[in-house]
């Protein structure tokens, strides 16, 4: 299988990145994707705030904004998966091309702009893939919005019985003035009205804030007083960078959000800031240059309870988590840990 996953990268590699990854995701829905199911083991199982996960190893939002391959991907290993970010109204995002691939760097480049298809059509998608595994959503607002915030209540409220979990994205490049929300005044407010827009009478559902990794200790130090002030669930640090010190691809100076291999060491630093910001009291989540096992033992012994990764499946392909996740399965035990939850936060 891994032999025909690396004939079908280097095929897709041929194509404009954006037009091959639409066709991975029909590959997907067709079945001609990893099978099996989610990875798991004694060692991996933990839960985080409230999700019972098989593995900490999950696919970030952004690689099914729409979700059009849940059921595929979840079958491919990973212990969770984010679609998204969901506007409420469908929006076609930026002109393209507006996906770039820096191979020489292991990373991409975006600047979709929310591109989704809102969520009236996802709705029936997350509708059929209940009971697959634990599925999130990253709500977003939609760009010609005069209230945001009202946005991400309206998303969640609207996708609230079709998914597990929701998370707060205000740390998107590509949608103007969208991380002005990360100020603590204008952050504080967004999250309390998310938070009360949760179903009264009903189990609550974790809501996480995803936040930038350009901040610095003091911006960060704001985050974590919200987070404890407005009782959210967890942080998932980090999105994209605007950042671009060391890259030598040729495409390196385009506009957008930065993922991927150069992405690992600054969004592990403010993985690790956040923990101690936050006693360690407060789930994490380690987004950012996850392409390995080791990456996501690293984030782990940071301070996150689960990883996420997106770009390293562009260029390992869709098996990719459940292979993280059965190596790490074999650090742990090498290691001797008995559950992934007592590396969490051990070099913090």
């Amino acid at each position: 299988m891994r032999v025909v996953e690396r004939a079908g990268l280097r095929a897709l590699r041929m194509l404009d990145p954006e037009t091959a990854h639409g066709l991975a995701l029909r590959l997907l829905r067709a079945g001609l994707g990893p099978g099996g199911g989610p990875v798991t083991s004694p060692r991996l199982a933990t839960t985080v705030s409230g999700l019972e996960l098989p593995n900490p190893v999950g696919i970030a939002a952004g690689f099914d904004k729409n979700a059009e391959a849940v059921r595929p991907l979840l079958a491919a290993g990973p212990g969770f998966v984010e679609i998204g970010a969901v506007t409420p109204r469908p929006q076609p995002g930026n002109p393209r091309p507006r996906l770039f691939r820096l191979a020489a760097d292991r990373a991409a480049i975006n600047r979709f702009g929310f591109n989704n298809d809102g969520m009236e059509a996802v709705r029936p998608r997350l509708a059929a893939a209940r009971g697959a595994g634990v599925v999130g959503v990253n709500l977003g607002a939609n760009k010609d919005s005069a209230d945001r915030a009202g946005d991400y209540a309206v998303v969640l409220t609207h996708l609230y019985d079709v998914a597990d979990f929701f998370t707060v994205n205000v740390s998107s490049p590509n949608t103007e003035r969208l991380r002005d929300l990360q100020g603590r005044v204008a952050l504080e407010a967004l999250l309390t009205r998310v938070i009360a827009a949760r179903p009264a009478g009903v189990a609550a559902k974790p809501v996480f804030l995803k936040i930038a990794p350009d901040l610095d200790r003091a911006e960060l130090a704001d985050i974590a007083a919200v987070a404890r002030e407005t009782g959210i669930d967890g942080i998932i640090a980090c999105n994209t960078t605007l950042a671009r010190q060391g890259l030598t691809s040729a495409r390196a100076g385009e506009a957008g959000g930065l993922s991927g291999r150069p992405l690992f060491e600054p969004s592990t630093r403010v993985l690790a800031e956040l923990c101690r910001l936050t006693e360690g009291r407060l789930p994490l989540i380690g987004v950012g240059g996850v392409g390995s096992a080791e990456d996501a033992y690293a984030k782990i012994r940071a301070g996150a309870s689960a990883v996420q990764l997106y770009t390293a499946m562009v260029y390992e392909g869709p098996g990719l988590p459940g292979r993280i996740a059965r190596d790490l399965d074999a650090r742990l035990r090498a290691d001797g840990i008995a559950s992934v939850h007592e590396a969490v936060g051990a070099d913090a």
